[in-house]
């Protein structure tokens, strides 16, 4: 499940998973508000709290996932991604190499941290 986090700056797209996420999940939750965010700013600055397992996403959730990211391509600004898993925290590190924009992982104590940063306080 994906949850629209209330708390994040207007200039972030902020996201919270928990249990079973599923491609409806990034169509009809991440999706738009991206749209909005893209359009209101000309850039995506996203937020994701994992609090979930990336195991627990779906085989379509994935795919919508690689899909939102070619969708607004060349908007992507700042993507923080805050987990425990240490192996997707240095995933998403290593993918800041290959995508546009700038892609950081953060521990869950460095939650503020990871906003501060996406947001670019």
């Amino acid at each position: 499940m994906i949850e629209t986090l209330k708390d994040t700056p207007d200039n972030v797209a902020g996201f919270r998973a928990t249990g079973k996420v599923t491609k409806d999940d990034y169509k009809t939750v991440i999706e738009p508000h991206v749209k909005e965010i893209a359009k209101q700013n000309n850039e995506v600055n996203f937020l994701m709290l994992m609090d979930t397992d990336i195991e627990n996403y779906t085989a379509g959730a994935v795919l919508q996932d690689m899909l939102l990211g070619f969708k607004e391509l060349t908007k992507w600004n700042r993507v923080a991604v805050v987990s425990d898993s240490e192996n997707l925290k240095k995933a998403v590190d290593a993918f800041s190499v290959l995508a546009p924009g700038n892609y950081k992982g953060f521990p869950k104590e460095e939650y503020m941290d990871a906003v501060s940063w996406v947001s670019h306080l």
